[in-house]
């Protein structure tokens, strides 16, 4: 006898029937998305192997996918948390112990001098410790196809995130007392390789300084003040200044790098891909450059995420951060666990970090705050102004040596004194 198989159709309407109306299983929809496409790349293959037209074919009875349903079910029901579970306890315990076998150093580019990205330890602490200003901040440049396939646009678009500035592009930048001026000598192999003409480092002068006289003969410019007898210590501080003067690029990008990506574009096999590292990061103003693909572009200064795409993009930036280091360490962990520290970090919509100056720090309980750090200060104070410690967490209830609510703690139980009395009626009636 022939097995009956699911059409297409009667498949989706089982598994919409089951989103919608969430029936007999609490699998996510998303899942049961996943297994509908698997099921019908799997249909795929099957046609193929037997010459047929795939077409509103599952190959896949009612009982084999209710089966299937089934095991999805209790193997999602077994990855959950159970009740009273102590997650964060876990969660610490499972981040903290790898930590110990974590080394102490910074990544340097081959290649490229003074370029590190802070690896290892120092950079799980940087993230936790929800760092305003990161020890080596990078940005990891994507291109958009008319630019990441061709080098010399690429470069372009690199020349103009590189901070650049009077001079990087200048031979010597020097003073004349006797004419009481400061004279730019500018290098022309600089200029060239920069995208830059003598003519723009003239007019981002006058722009930044507009009461200085600016002349420019051939490839040296000079730089009169309006003052008619300035000192040398005028003439000092007008040439430091000068020194620093912006011409292009974005401010605090001291450096950039054109790599080849190793991977290739799924939609341009043929082709290599390119991309840019930076040495430190202006995410906001990078996503403002042509060339530029903001979807793809990232980088690791966590606050400058927050501030520019929102908390929630802040959130997955501190969950792929941490598991970057791990995985450079060669380290295995739970994402979940990762992720209930982010989620801690940033449920209150700002980034707060771990410490006595964040979350362990805001804590309601006076003998938790006392146990973390600087006791004798949270003690005081609280004493001062009157607190009361409700003894309703986890650390003060141990501190104190009560039951703790997780586990069996977490539950209640009552019994009925009479309750053999009451057995006995029962099985009398019964």
């Amino acid at each position: 006898m022939a097995q009956k198989y699911l059409t297409t159709k009667q498949l989706n309407n089982r598994i919409t029937d089951m989103v919608e109306n969430r029936v007999a299983y609490s699998v996510p929809a998303k899942i049961l998305e996943e297994l509908e496409e698997k099921l019908y790349k799997r249909a795929i293959k099957i046609a193929e192997t037997r010459n047929e037209d795939p077409s509103g074919k599952t190959y896949l009875t009612a009982e084999k996918f209710e089966n299937i349903l089934s095991d999805i079910d209790r193997s999602y029901k077994f990855a959950q948390i159970d009740p009273g579970s102590a997650v964060g306890m876990v969660g610490a315990q499972s981040i903290g112990e790898p930590g110990t076998q974590m080394t102490l150093r910074t990544f340097h580019f081959a290649g490229v001098r003074e370029m590190n990205v802070t690896l290892g330890l120092p950079r799980l602490i940087e993230i936790v410790d929800a760092r305003r200003n990161p020890a080596t901040p990078t940005m990891d440049v994507a291109l958009i196809p008319e630019f990441a396939f061709d080098k010399e646009m690429a470069k372009k678009v690199a020349q103009n995130i590189e901070l650049t500035t009077v001079i990087s592009i200048a031979r010597s930048v020097e003073i004349d007392q006797y004419n009481n001026e400061v004279i730019i000598i500018l290098d022309s192999g600089l200029l060239k390789d920069k995208g830059i003409t003598p003519e723009e480092v003239k007019a981002k002068i006058e722009f930044r300084r507009s009461s200085l006289k600016i002349v420019l003969e051939n490839d040296q410019i000079h730089v009169t003040m309006d003052k008619e007898d300035p000192d040398l210590s005028e003439l000092q501080k007008l040439a430091e200044k000068i020194r620093n003067v912006p011409i292009k690029g974005l401010k605090g990008v001291k450096r950039v790098l054109l790599r080849k990506k190793l991977e290739k574009h799924p939609d341009y096999p043929d082709k290599d891909e390119y991309k840019i590292l930076s040495e430190g990061s202006n995410f906001m103003q990078l996503l403002r450059i042509p060339g530029v693909d903001p979807q793809r572009s990232t980088t690791n200064h966590i606050h400058e995420i927050a501030t520019t795409l929102g908390i929630e993009a802040a959130r997955n930036a501190i969950l792929i951060e941490a598991k970057k280091v791990m995985d450079k360490q060669g380290l295995d962990l739970d994402t979940r666990h990762l992720m209930l520290v982010a989620d801690l970090m940033t449920f209150s919509g700002d980034i707060r970090q771990i410490g006595r100056h964040g979350i362990s720090g805001e804590n309601s309980s006076v003998l938790v705050r006392a146990a973390f750090e600087v006791t004798v200060k949270h003690l005081l104070e609280a004493s001062i102004q009157g607190e009361a410690d409700e003894l309703v967490g986890i650390i003060e209830n141990v501190m104190v040596g009560q039951e703790i609510a997780l586990g069996t703690g977490a539950v209640d139980l009552t019994i009925e004194p009479m309750y053999r009395k009451y057995a006995k009626e029962k099985a009398a009636t019964n």
